[in-house]
């Protein structure tokens, strides 16, 4: 008896990339069903549903109940974007991290704060404001919310020598998050901590994380002019 031509889903995905890239499956033309394409390539169905479903998750493939799969008409390309720690990426460029604690406080947040993390307007959280360095120079400023409720053993931390960054990443586990990109001018009090003009174009990134319908935290990164963020496709 002959072996399967394809053992795997990747070895499935591989050749599905090949057809759609030589245009031998041309934008918007709809593919063989599953039980087609896994009696061609003499494998299990459920091997050709992982790899389809693996390239419709990157953009290539269309896939809707009861209308079949097609080649995407217009392929999105999607990046990949990890919540990063700050002192690795520092380190990463080459250069000496450092780390300051600015202000650490269990209170009630503003209003805008507690609708965000869906916890009681009431309710106090864990405020941490601190200052990221890269060569003994400002690097981010950071600006965190965090949920005492649902983060285990956070309140024992001081901070004092971790940031809430790499504390949270590693104690906290988190199920998914939203995350937004912009840019601010620095106020007078930012760009004293940051060490740049007032009115300085700052990079900012906005996250919130949560662990299945609990918030754990709500952070504002604000990052010095001249910050550049980097990812692949």
């Amino acid at each position: 008896m002959n072996k399967p031509a394809f053992r795997n889903w990747q070895s499935v995905q591989e050749e599905v990339l090949r057809r759609i890239h030589s245009r031998q499956w041309p934008p918007g033309e709809l593919i063989p069903n599953e039980a087609d394409l896994a009696a061609e390539f003499g494998c299990a169905r459920t091997t050709v549903n992982r790899a389809l479903r693996a390239l419709a998750d990157a953009g290539l493939l269309d896939r809707r109940r009861k209308a079949g799969t097609r080649v995407a008409a217009q392929p999105v390309a999607k990046a990949t974007l990890d919540i990063s720690v700050i002192r690795n990426e520092v380190e990463a460029r080459g250069q000496k991290y450092g780390y300051h604690l600015i202000d650490r406080r269990e209170t009630v947040p503003p209003v805008a704060t507690s609708a965000a993390m869906n916890t009681p307007i009431d309710a106090p959280l864990l405020y941490l404001k601190a200052l990221h360095l890269a060569n003994d120079r400002p690097y981010a400023l950071e600006s965190r919310w965090i949920n005492g409720a649902v983060v285990a053993g956070v309140r024992d931390e001081s901070f004092e020598t971790i940031s809430g960054n790499e504390w949270l990443l590693r104690h906290a586990p988190y199920t998914h998050g939203d995350i937004a990109f912009s840019a601010t001018n620095a106020t007078e009090d930012e760009a004293a901590i940051l060490d740049c003009a007032p009115g300085g174009a700052l990079f900012v990134i906005d996250r919130l994380t949560w662990d299945g319908d609990k918030a754990v935290t709500k952070v504002r990164i604000l990052f010095v002019p001249g910050y550049q963020i980097r990812t692949a496709l």
